[in-house]
């Protein structure tokens, strides 16, 4: 009886030895697309635990390079909508992970039934293998851009869009006003489908062993079969998931620590290699470990690694001496006799450019507000652990106001003799390229749509519509503009003189400041300036953004800046984080973390003189109204989504009711162009 249970003892410790030291087959569902930055209240972080976040696939890969158990990846891919910019960071992850001895299979259903397969194909590219199941499509047919006009459609309801704009290339507005593309639209759009057409051919053919030609004539003769695709090396080999999947674990079990130019182990600067990291979590994996290989989700390797790194942290350095905080070389400061790591603040910067907090409204989607932004920067300015700051930006503008502030509090960061390097995403334009101004360094992808400096302002007018409905409206006013933003009446002469003076006044100060930024003058700045939109690449051809690249690239630029020893990898914090509590009860400053937590966009309902146009018994302008929000979310590839009350008047100051109603960007007047949807 001893012996049995002795033996069973000694089978048990065996079981859990061959689990702890398991090769890993990491697996990666891109059938969705990541999440772009931090929820802004406790109801989004819960929507979003699921979701994946692009910054935990990036990191995820990064860890995985130093672990020989993990030298294996396979991943789903579907078009799910993700920016080009996103595919670029993902691509640039899986090619390092490869580059450091890992294996990464792509495994498709389709590449777009019929069509729409571009984007997600060239992301399979990275990988060492793409297969795809046999009855799939590859739907490799180019990149085009459709933007809508409703120009007509509101002729015939009776709504007249009275906007000005700085300059001809500031075409958010053409989407109400015009019937067609104007001349500089069209140019700007075709350099944009241009731009980005040109940069994904070109690394299909890398990926695949082609010629830049060999892939332009394969994309006029798509969309491909299977079995047509895998003729022509676009596809390595068709099959279903079990094969794919059966395959990939072959792999794994055969190359398990025997990966070339890998290590186990910790990583210099008090990174966690993942193979003592994953020790821990392998039993409570969830994973399949059949035939000897743990099957685990990249998310879930990068959290046990992160809790192990964290327990590690927790442990009391020496006490070096008592006193005031002091710092010493080598990427160290001492604070209250506890020597610690130097660390990069990650500053998140997602959605329309708003001013004050926001509201807390779970389902409104990502704001960058003023306090939030700014209070982030000032705690990262108070932490002597802080060496640099890297200020994640994707937005696609918004009010001038708020981005100056944020602007200006990356000045006074900078002011402690630190740097701030800016990590562009999917898009960083207009008020999103405003917060950038202050920089040492922009970062941006190829792929990223940023510039759009200029501004542009207006109202509609609904008066034809309420007529046609028998609706009439009495005003009484004092003040000889006090009416100026109504929709029930034009423009005068005299408050049409004052738009343009506001829109001369803001184009004006953004170009001066974007000179001062890049070191350009303000004759070169308005020549690529004039509302004009530019990828990544043809803006750092323009001065515009200093370095290709993303956010890990960002970070190591940012650590260099700050003159940390290249040795020591750093440790990121996010910024702002504020705790439980901090999220639930008001700050008693301004200064607390509490003030830096990022509000989500108001739910609150808009304000007129009078009844709110959406709340009068009018069927058709409330579909109107409902129509004209979701075109504007489509038209910018559904950034974010449309949002009322101190929202528009945040984004548009006086003119936002007016801007509400026109169903224009909430954003407000430096918020880039609609581009339309890029396929």
């Amino acid at each position: 009886m001893a012996g049995s249970t002795a033996r069973q003892a000694l089978a048990g410790v065996h079981r859990l030895y061959a689990r702890r030291s398991a090769p890993i087959l990491l697996e990666l569902d891109l059938t969705v697309d990541p999440v772009e930055g931090i929820p802004g209240d406790p109801v989004s972080a819960a929507l979003t635990r699921r979701r994946q976040s692009l910054r935990a696939i990036v990191d995820g890969l990064r860890r995985a390079q130093d672990d020989d158990r993990a030298s294996t990846l396979i991943a789903r891919i579907a078009p799910c909508g993700m920016p080009l910019a996103r595919v670029q960071e993902i691509r640039d992850a899986v090619i390092a992970f490869r580059e450091a001895g890992g294996t990464a299979f792509a495994y498709a259903d389709a590449f777009g039934e019929f069509g729409g397969g571009t984007v997600p194909y060239y992301l399979a590219c990275a990988f060492d293998q793409i297969w795809l199941a046999p009855p799939g499509d590859l739907g490799l047919t180019g990149v085009a851009l459709e933007t809508p006009f409703l120009r007509d459609a509101l002729d015939r309801l009776g709504i007249e869009i009275q906007v000005g704009q700085r300059h001809e290339y500031k075409n958010a507005v053409n989407t109400f006003v015009e019937r067609d593309f104007t001349a500089a639209h069209r140019e700007a759009s075709e350099r944009i489908v241009a731009s980005s057409l040109s940069m994904i051919i070109d690394g299909i053919a890398t990926g695949r062993g082609l010629s830049p030609g060999q892939v332009r004539e394969l994309i006029d003769n798509a969309p491909l079969s299977a079995e047509q695709a895998r003729r022509a090396g676009l596809v390595d080999r068709l099959g279903y998931r079990d094969e794919v999947y059966a395959a990939a674990r072959s792999h794994a079990r055969r190359t398990a620590g025997s990966s070339a130019g890998r290590e186990t182990g910790d990583s210099a600067g008090g990174d966690v290699g993942a193979s003592s990291d994953v020790e821990a979590g392998a039993d409570t994996a969830g994973g399949d470990d059949r035939d000897g290989v743990s099957l685990m989700y990249l998310s879930h390797y990068r959290r046990v690694a992160l809790r192990r790194e964290a327990s590690r942290l927790r442990v009391p350095a020496p006490v070096l001496h008592r006193g005031l905080p002091s710092s010493k070389p080598g990427g160290k400061a001492v604070r209250h006799g506890v020597e610690r790591h130097k660390v990069i603040a990650v500053i998140h910067g997602t959605g329309p450019v708003l001013l004050g907090r926001g509201g807390r409204a779970p389902f409104g989607g990502p704001v960058m507000t003023s306090d939030a932004l700014t209070a982030a920067f000032r705690a990262a300015g108070r932490d002597d652990d802080v060496a640099a700051v890297v200020f994640r930006v994707d937005s696609p503008g918004g009010s001038y106001v708020a981005s100056d502030l944020i602007r200006r509090e990356v000045e006074r960061f900078q002011a402690t003799g630190r740097p701030v390097v800016v990590s562009m995403g999917s898009v960083a334009a207009s008020g999103g390229y405003f917060v950038a101004l202050g920089a040492d360094a922009i970062v941006a992808h190829p792929g990223t749509l940023t510039g759009s400096i200029g501004v542009f302002g207006g109202k509609q007018v609904v008066r034809e519509l309420l007529d046609k409905v028998g609706v009439r409206f009495g005003a009484v006013a004092e003040g000889e503009n006090a009416l100026m933003t109504s929709p029930r009446r034009e423009f005068s002469p005299s408050e049409r003189k004052k738009l343009d003076e506001f829109l001369d006044r803001i184009y004006e100060d953004f170009v001066t400041k974007v000179a001062v930024g890049r070191r350009m003058s303000p004759e070169a700045v308005h020549e690529v300036a004039r509302g004009r939109v530019w990828t990544g690449a043809d803006a750092r051809e323009r001065g515009l953004v200093d370095v290709l690249g993303g956010l890990s690239q960002a970070c190591e630029l940012a650590w260099e800046k700050a003159g940390q020893p290249a040795s020591v990898t750093p440790r990121l914090r996010v910024l702002p984080k504020p705790a439980l509590v901090d999220r639930l009860r008001p700050p008693r400053s301004s200064e607390e973390p509490a003030a830096a937590g990022t509000g989500g966009a108001p739910l609150s309902g808009l304000s007129l003189t009078g009844p709110p146009l959406t709340a009068l018994p009018l069927a058709g302008a409330v579909v109107l109204g409902a129509s004209l929000e979701l075109m504007a979310q489509r038209v910018i590839g559904g950034a974010y989504a449309t949002v009322g009350g101190e929202a528009f008047a945040a984004g548009w100051g006086p003119l936002a009711v007016a801007a509400a109603r026109a169903g224009l960007p909430v954003g407000g007047p430096l918020l880039m162009p609609p581009l339309g949807c890029v396929t």
